[in-house]
């Protein structure tokens, strides 16, 4: 696909617990403008959102913390133990998240920012390759992220591997990513790699 005048839009994903969000983090100390997923995702369901209200209506106010906030947890329990409400849930957040992402890449564009990346866990699934010009892949074997979904966010060996389980296989994804950024090492290795690819990102935004 053409890249966008003047301006390279980069998706970045990969599945729960493969590290997508450390890459993120090591392009942003490198000087891209990073659209942050969380960020966004969480601003979709702010209180006094249209998204939290529609949320409340469908599971109830047991899905609502006392301040008012979303409690994403409660929310998770019932989501993604039934692929139709997780559907459901998309269906409310999803659209909000992507105007949100669409008014970051505008202002972007509008600062004269070269190379912006987008972190988008569901790019795939959700059918949103046409967004971007480029796809970074972040990839780890399946008992790493397991073994990580477990330690760093305390979810319990089920709790992860439905997680795991919801979005499509790494096998599916990776013929689709133009580059792929392996996380199965270090973490100084994964910054070696992870500069690598964003070197070559750069001089791809350059020549736009």
């Amino acid at each position: 696909m053409a890249p966008s005048f003047g301006m390279l839009v980069v998706g970045l994903t990969g599945n729960i617990g493969a590290g997508k969000s450390s890459v993120a983090r090591l392009f942003a100390s490198w000087g891209a403008t990073v659209v942050d997923a969380d960020v966004l995702a969480r601003a979709a369901v702010a209180p006094g959102t249209d998204a939290l209200r529609a949320i409340s209506v469908r599971w109830g106010k047991n899905v609502v913390m006392g301040d008012g906030a979303l409690d994403r947890a409660a929310l998770r329990r019932v989501v993604f133990t039934d692929p139709a409400e997780r559907v459901a849930l998309e269906a409310i957040v999803h659209p909000e998240v992507a105007r949100l992402r669409a008014d970051a890449v505008a202002a972007a564009r509008n600062r004269g920012d070269r190379l912006v990346v987008c972190d988008i866990p569901l790019l795939f699934e959700a059918a949103l390759t046409g967004t971007v010009d480029a796809i970074v892949l972040v990839d780890a074997p399946r008992d790493q992220r397991l073994q990580r979904l477990i330690r760093d966010r305390g979810l319990s060996a089920n709790e992860a591997a439905t997680m795991i389980d919801v979005q499509w296989p790494p096998d599916r994804k990776r013929p689709l990513a133009d580059w792929i950024v392996e996380n199965d090492a270090t973490p100084a290795e994964l910054a070696a790699r992870s500069r690598a690819v964003f070197d070559a990102l750069s001089a791809r935004a350059a020549s736009t």
